[in-house]
């Protein structure tokens, strides 16, 4: 037992060796000799259980705890045990384990941290991160920082919440980086870009310029220059970034600005999100928007089976959410298949009314296409969140005139007045619907209607004369003595004179002829007196003489033979009157073959195109692996 005592006592010295040179194969083949001679070594253990960690070997780690867990204890390799099932994307396990601590260490906590943001549990993260920022005092702080201003940006983004400001200094570029990142979900874009062009070292451009590139081009999409954008996308597919799900990202939004231009290119980069590993790098929302953007793509490549399965899959994961719906709807009227798509939008809607709203302005869009107006209308004015809204109602009103339907399109006027009215009597715009609905009804001859409305806007504001005049004018028609009262507060001749002299006025005619003309001819005669009968109709003025009548003998023999000059100017097509034709009625065949594309593709919102952030978010900190050694230590 002294030469095996003395052969573990040379390998515990050997495993330390190679611990601190960072060989930690060798280590593990050490240890492993060691626990053949003491195999219930608890040290040894836990030994080669850090060195498969520092190999990337979570499984086997993960085995070896599993295997050894009576004689290792829980409380020994918790932190262990939960940082592998973290690096093996088993969240929730990592989750339960650290939980089923009594006590946390702060390495426990910073793990924990990382499980909860990766969770998207961010109210709880941050709480942590605070915690260990005040309570503790090593060389970690900077990184702890770090990530707290990455839950920050994460909530700004995702959650569109607005966090207290927590004072972190922007010292480090990761920090000014997570704070452009929180502009960016603020709709501070200026702002955010301007953060991302700050100077930064050249190790930070070497290792950075992929990821500043892609969100300083997401920030330009967001804006509106999709080009420039597009160029800095292509820079950072060209770099070819190690971070898969910043390479799926970038891609993405590639795919978001071709649309259904340029496929073959959106095909190609497609490939690039299906990177190993991409779903444990981005959020739900993020990898949500890829999946969305592969149905569409599928649909503006003709690939309409491709297309029925991914957004019969992306309904199933997520059975609630409107779009993948909407891309089934989308796919079967480019198919021609209305009345089938109208079902699926019905059928949608009653089962989840809480995006009934939504899926009701597409029912009525597909209507409308089809040209059935009324039906549309019927259906806008069943949506309850939109049906009092100053834009539904304009949109009614225009529909319902369009059908010549005036009573329909009164009514739409009074229900919006009646709720103001009990909502926000008097509000401004309250007011302005009782002005375009007097208006309205004066337009088409209901004066006696229209007299209530502008009663009741003049009672609101006596000096509006306009509204006065309106009045005066409706009551003319069916209450002369009305009339006549109400003439009464119309302001005096004396109070409307603005002292105008009149034959002043009429000698300043160069000035006004100045006004009126423009540009005087070259011949003009300022000095000359005007003609006084200038304002009179030609055939009435004392000098007109009537215009010569002639007849212009037809030329016989020019142009085509035996042809005269009128009939010429018949057969001349550039001669003929080039009328405008007609505005097609909804749903007629001349409005459809106009459409280049089909209407039905509009029914998916803007939304769904939306590009996910840049990268894989904001910039955090990957937890500390803690060297553990045996004997003498590492």
């Amino acid at each position: 037992m002294a030469s095996g005592g003395g052969t573990v006592a040379s390998l515990w010295t050997e495993v330390n060796r190679c611990g601190q040179n960072g060989d930690f194969t060798r280590a593990i083949k050490a240890v492993n000799k060691i626990l053949h001679e003491v195999k219930e070594d608890v040290t040894a253990l836990h030994c080669k259980i850090v060195c498969l960690l520092q190999n990337g070997s979570f499984k086997e780690a993960l085995n070896v705890m599993n295997t050894y867990s009576k004689i290792l204890g829980s409380e020994l390799i918790v932190f262990e045990k939960a940082y592998c099932e973290y690096r093996l994307n088993r969240v929730e396990s990592a989750l339960k384990t650290i939980e089923g601590v009594s006590e946390q260490t702060d390495k426990l906590k910073e793990l924990y941290g990382q499980v909860l943001y990766r969770m998207e549990r961010y109210d709880e993260c941050k709480a942590v991160y605070t915690d260990l920022i005040r309570n503790s005092q090593d060389e970690y702080e900077e990184e702890r920082k770090t990530n707290l201003s990455a839950v920050v940006a994460a909530m700004s983004t995702w959650e569109k919440a607005s966090p207290d400001d927590l004072g972190l200094s922007e010292t480090t570029y990761e920090l000014s980086y997570n704070a452009a990142c929180t502009l960016i979900g603020q709709g501070q874009l200026t702002e955010a870009m301007n953060k991302l062009q700050e100077d930064i070292t050249e190790e930070d451009i070497e290792s950075e310029l992929a990821v500043i590139h892609s969100q300083m081009a997401y920030v330009m999409q967001l804006q509106g220059r999709t080009e420039v954008a597009l160029q800095l996308y292509n820079q950072v597919i060209k770099l070819k970034p190690s971070d898969v799900g910043l390479l799926a990202v970038t891609a993405n939004n590639i795919i978001t600005i071709n649309k259904d231009q340029n496929v073959f290119d959106s095909k190609k980069k497609v490939k690039l999100t299906n990177g190993d590993g991409v779903e444990y790098k981005l959020a739900k929302k993020q990898l949500q928007a890829i999946e969305f953007n592969k149905a569409l793509l599928a649909m503006y490549t003709n690939q309409a089976d491709q297309c029925r399965k991914l957004s019969s899959g992306l309904q199933s994961q997520n059975p609630g959410h409107p779009r993948p719906v909407l891309i089934q709807v989308a796919q079967l009227c480019r198919e021609k298949q209305h009345s089938k798509a109208m079902e699926l939008l019905q059928c949608f809607a009653d089962q989840h009314p809480e995006s009934a709203s939504g899926i009701k302005l597409t029912m009525a869009q597909l209507y409308l296409t089809q040209g059935h107006v009324t039906k549309a209308c019927d259906i806008l004015r069943s949506i309850e969140d939109f049906k009092h809204k100053q834009g539904m109602i304009s949109a009614l009103v225009t529909m319902y005139n369009h059908e010549e339907d005036i009573d329909s399109a009164i009514d739409v006027f009074s229900q919006a007045i009646q709720h103001y009215q009990s909502e926000q009597p008097g509000s401004s715009i309250h007011l302005a619907l009782i002005r375009e609905a007097a208006d309205f009804k004066l337009k088409y001859g209901r004066k006696k209607e229209a007299i209530s409305d502008l009663e009741q806007l003049w009672k609101q504001n006596t000096n509006d004369i306009h509204t006065l005049a309106q009045l005066i004018s409706a009551y003319s028609l069916v209450d002369q003595d009305k009339a006549k009262s109400l003439s009464k507060h119309l302001p005096s001749l004396e109070s409307m004179s603005f002292n105008v002299d009149v034959d002043e006025l009429e000698n300043s005619h160069g000035d006004l002829m100045l006004l009126i003309k423009g540009k005087l001819p070259k011949n003009y005669d300022q000095t000359a007196n005007p003609d006084q009968e200038r304002w009179l109709p030609m055939r009435e003025r004392t000098y007109y003489r009537g215009r010569k009548k002639g007849k212009k003998k037809e030329q016989v023999g020019k142009g085509t033979q035996g042809a005269t000059s009128g009939a010429a100017s018949d057969l001349d097509a550039s001669k003929t009157a080039n009328s405008p034709p007609t505005s097609p009625r909804p749903g007629s065949a001349q409005a459809s073959a106009s459409t280049s594309v089909p209407a039905a593709s509009n029914v998916v919102p803007p939304r769904q195109q939306k590009p996910a952030t840049a990268g894989p978010g904001a910039r955090k900190k990957a937890p500390q692996k803690k060297k553990k050694g045996g004997k003498g230590g590492w």
